[in-house]
């Protein structure tokens, strides 16, 4: 079983206009709501790909009503910490001649919540992978992740990271299976600009001699690069198409990889890594199987 785990999960309002004017009442040409969250995004991209996951964190309030109903219309498994106060954030993105984003804050979580959600985690087996994606909300302790990883450090399960910085590097004594920095952020870890495919691979090797088992990174318009397990290097370019959406790309390469892993080919995982990225990225919302396949080629 594939679990992942989103501490603030949303509901994204997204709202396509010709242009804000401040002060003003501004109309929206055409409008959609997702339910949104970097695990949950995984969740979604898997479903797609016909592999079966199960949704953990917390919801609260009518939002939260929303978020687990509708993943479980889509066939997605959900087992969150339904918190006493509050509601589930609500995301306001606008797309317009530029993308603008207002994020909600989302519920506060307590040291009883997080207990309730460490009891559910007792419950993954040998063979389980887990996704950890995304933030730490300011009501979490910081060090969440990595209590999260010593609860299941004395089991055989697929660990995959899609963190930025400190808490990426502060899992990486846990051996992850797989982790995906995207080029910005593995240069922001190491304090540099990374301007070549073989400065990220000089980088990217680094965070596998540091713990990582995997690495791969994505490079936006320049491709993805992997480092596996063994040391081998593979490249991919990016799948050509009409950018449309920027949210979830990422999110979409964690489920192509942990989806093409199935068959143990590195290459043909990162292969449908970039297929279902790319397939996201060219379209309004998260990427459908066709056009994942489409791209696969």
């Amino acid at each position: 079983m594939v679990y992942t785990v989103t501490f603030n999960p949303a509901v994204d309002y997204v709202i396509h206009t010709d242009g804000i004017i401040d002060g003003s009442t501004n109309r929206t040409k055409r409008e959609e709501v997702y339910i949104g969250g970097k695990g949950i995004n995984v969740s979604l991209v898997l479903a797609e790909l016909g592999i079966t996951s199960k949704t953990l964190g917390f919801v609260a309030g009518f939002t939260g009503e929303y978020i687990e109903s509708g993943l479980r219309k889509k066939g997605i498994q959900t087992d969150f910490v339904h918190l006493n106060g509050g509601f589930s954030r609500i995301n306001v993105k606008i797309k317009s001649s530029a993308e603008t984003e207002i994020n909600g804050n989302g519920p506060v979580i307590t040291e009883n919540d997080v207990n309730s959600m460490f009891k559910k985690l007792s419950e993954l087996k040998d063979g389980d992978t887990i996704v950890l994606a995304g933030s730490v909300p300011n009501s979490l302790p910081y060090d969440i992740y990595e209590r999260i990883l010593e609860i299941l450090s004395d089991r055989k399960i697929r660990i995959v990271v899609d963190a930025t910085k400190d808490l990426l590097l502060k899992s990486l004594k846990y051996k992850p299976f797989l982790i995906k920095p995207n080029k910005h952020e593995l240069g922001e870890i190491f304090g540099v600009t990374l301007t070549s495919s073989e400065e990220i691979k000089t980088y990217a090797t680094k965070l596998k001699d540091m713990g990582a088992k995997n690495v791969l990174v994505s490079m936006a318009g320049d491709g993805a690069l992997l480092i596996d397990e063994n040391g081998n290097t593979y490249f991919r370019e990016a799948c050509k198409g009409i950018v449309k959406n920027s949210v979830g790309a990422g999110d979409s390469m964690v489920a192509g990889f942990i989806a093409g892993f199935e068959s143990d080919d590195y290459n043909y995982a990162l292969r449908m890594a970039t297929a279902a990225g790319g397939a996201t990225a060219f379209s309004d919302g998260l990427a459908k199987k066709d056009d994942i396949y489409k791209l696969l080629g």
